[in-house]
């Protein structure tokens, strides 16, 4: 693919599709839904996307087309979410963090060491905490069809890191989110905000001295050439949506929406089972190629540490009954 974000953008806008894409004369046969993706074609990523596509072709054959624009070529997930709400982009995935900027009550399943497991994750965006959520971001027109879950965040650097005081003064990467700013600011370190496409040069230049991620991004990236120690302290879950520009998605028929909204369901599933076997397959390459991966002796240390950002974001994700709540399902 070698399409770029700014080629992509500029023709787009250019040619004026970025409004009415959606606005397609009657007799058009297919639509055109353009879909960027950060990772290649054998990342889960990419391939719910195929697995999205072949579900819709199955139901409405020649009604859509699925161009599909994989590693990052479109630039990060909130560059990507801001061309989403300009109508350049018709879909994508993000880590619920990355749009807690236009949704702050995404938050809440952001909170470090609240969630125990898949599982429980699983029950709380299944929930009423996520139907209220994904109206939430429907307004600020992303349209979440789905919910996935990338796996637990764990800490990579340099070298072992396995007490929280030893973050005192290190660089860290931090998305661009202020609960994840917090985080680690808490534990003294010095967040610095960068998209994650730009993150494996700012490592190996010296900007950052560590940061969080999954395993299965962190071979995904080929971080492990940069920051070759991962800590399993799986701090967040790292949830996330299949989302639809809202643009995009109101001018679709009930039944072509309910149609992409079962797809985007089953490609949920599939996402969520691929990211499983993409972990195993993620350490071992990492492994392979020097990396480390260490448990933390004392998590207990680190849970503490982290108590701080329940707290403070509590009034934000909707008080601390919502967070008992949560705990509690």
């Amino acid at each position: 693919m070698s399409t770029t974000r700014r080629t992509f953008l500029t023709s787009t806008l250019a040619a004026g599709f970025f409004t009415p894409a959606l606005i397609r004369p009657a007799s058009a046969q297919t639509t055109s839904i353009t879909v960027a993706s950060l990772l290649g074609e054998d990342k889960p990523e990419t391939r719910i996307w195929r697995h999205i596509a072949e579900r819709v072709e199955s139901r409405m054959p020649g009604r859509f087309r699925f161009n599909i624009v994989a590693n990052g070529a479109l630039g990060g997930e909130k560059e990507v979410a801001e061309a989403t709400r300009l109508g350049a982009v018709q879909a994508s995935l993000s880590t619920v963090s990355s749009l807690s900027g236009w949704v702050p009550e995404l938050q809440v399943l952001d909170l470090p060491f609240l969630y125990r497991d898949a599982a429980h994750m699983a029950r709380v965006v299944n929930g009423e905490v996520g139907a209220d959520l994904q109206a939430k971001l429907e307004a600020q027109n992303f349209v979440a069809t789905g919910f996935i879950d990338y796996g637990a965040r764990h800490l990579l650097a340099k070298e072992p890191i396995l007490r929280p005081q030893d973050m005192a003064g290190r660089k860290i990467r931090v998305i661009q989110s202020p609960l994840h700013t917090k985080l680690w600011s808490g534990f003294g370190a010095v967040p610095v905000g960068i998209p994650i496409t730009e993150t494996y040069n700012a490592l190996s230049t010296g900007v950052a001295d560590a940061m969080d991620l999954t395993k299965s991004a962190y071979a995904g990236f080929k971080l492990y050439e940069v920051v070759p120690v991962m800590m399993l302290t799986g701090h967040i879950r790292a949830s996330g949506v299949v989302y639809f520009a809202g643009s995009f998605w109101n001018g679709l028929s009930p039944e072509e929406q309910q149609v992409l909204k079962e797809a985007s369901k089953e490609g949920a599933t599939a996402f969520d089972a691929l990211i499983v076997a993409d972990e195993e397959k993620s350490v071992a390459t990492a492994l392979s190629h020097g990396g480390q991966v260490l448990d933390v002796p004392d998590i207990a240390a680190w849970r503490q540490g982290a108590r701080g950002v329940w707290e403070a974001f509590a009034p934000t994700v909707g008080g601390q009954a919502r967070i008992d709540a949560v705990e509690a399902i």
